[in-house]
């Protein structure tokens, strides 16, 4: 008898090894959703009904957040068949890294829990960089903002320094399930002075991110949008990004390392690069002013 209880309780300790095991390692699904309209009515600017008819209507792309007991890789992909489950995990869909090249492109990130370590990658004239990164909360603004472009056509100086806004960091009590987990809210409320049509305006922007510590490691979707735990959505105004579902499985661990042919930029480097990008870019661009939609972290 106790033979049998020792071999009942040996078949159960191996099941709980190997349930705890399962869970250090899988695949969380993200979807993100960009309304241009919107982040531009948020920021406080009127869009005249015949400009809002030329924007781009709210698109939606799809992320992937791969982890292991160390390490993770956040990118964004699209579905493709794959027989061999994405990295051991049998069956399902694919992964398939989409890169654009220029101006800030999507990127991938790759975590390193033990040292906290934050590291992007992206291309960028033709050449694939990793920059030394971390996860912060960005005193630039919220998640989206609508700045105004403009000025002569001939002017090549550098646009004039814009003051940054005051943010306000609100921990609320707040909970929601999001693919299961018990997540906490955290507001960011972003204050900026703007002149929109010589006119002085102060517009506050509201970013909510939702958190959990209950996945054990530090992640955001986007890394600038940061407080504490892994975050699991991040909701402003015609711009968010919520997980969707989430798989244990196994993950390769050439899945979550940085890809080896990449070149080192630092962020005052990669700054110098993309002030220079803008500048021929206000020297070549046609007559009139210009407006464009930022989106801090991207």
């Amino acid at each position: 008898m106790k033979k049998i209880i020792f071999a009942l309780l040996s078949i159960f300790s191996v099941v709980s090894v190997a349930d705890a095991q399962k869970k250090t390692s899988g695949a969380i699904q993200f979807e993100t959703t960009v309304d241009p309209a919107a982040m531009a009515a948020a920021s406080g600017f009127q869009i005249p009904e015949q400009m809002k008819a030329r924007m781009p209507s709210a698109a939606k792309s799809n992320f992937e957040l791969l982890f292991t007991a160390t390490n993770a890789s956040y990118m964004p992909v699209e579905d493709m068949e794959d027989s061999n489950g994405a990295g051991g995990g049998g069956g399902g869909m694919g992964r398939m890294m989409m890169r654009f090249g220029g101006g800030a492109g999507n990127r991938e990130y790759y975590y390193s829990f033990a040292d906290q370590k934050l590291t992007e990658v992206f291309d960028l004239n033709d050449t694939t960089y990793y920059m030394p990164s971390k996860l912060t909360l960005s005193t630039s603004g919220p998640v989206g903002s609508f700045r105004m472009g403009g000025g002569n056509p001939g002017d090549t100086t550098k646009p004039k320094p814009v003051a940054p806004p005051k943010i306000e960091v609100v921990k609320t009590d707040a909970t929601k399930k999001i693919i299961g987990f018990d997540c906490k809210e955290v507001i960011v409320k972003s204050t900026r002075s703007v002149k929109i049509l010589d006119m002085d305006k102060e517009v506050t922007e509201e970013t909510h991110i939702w958190y959990t510590n209950d996945l054990g490691f530090n992640f955001s979707p986007n890394p600038k949008m940061w407080t504490e735990g892994t975050v699991l959505a991040i909701e402003g105004k015609g711009n968010s990004t919520i997980a969707k579902s989430i798989e244990y499985r196994g993950v390769s661990s050439k899945d979550v390392t940085p890809p080896k042919k990449a070149k080192l930029i630092t962020e005052e480097e990669y700054k110098v690069k993309m002030d220079n990008m803008m500048k021929r870019f206000r020297q070549n661009r046609p007559g009139g002013g210009a407006q464009r939609i930022v989106v801090p972290g991207n």
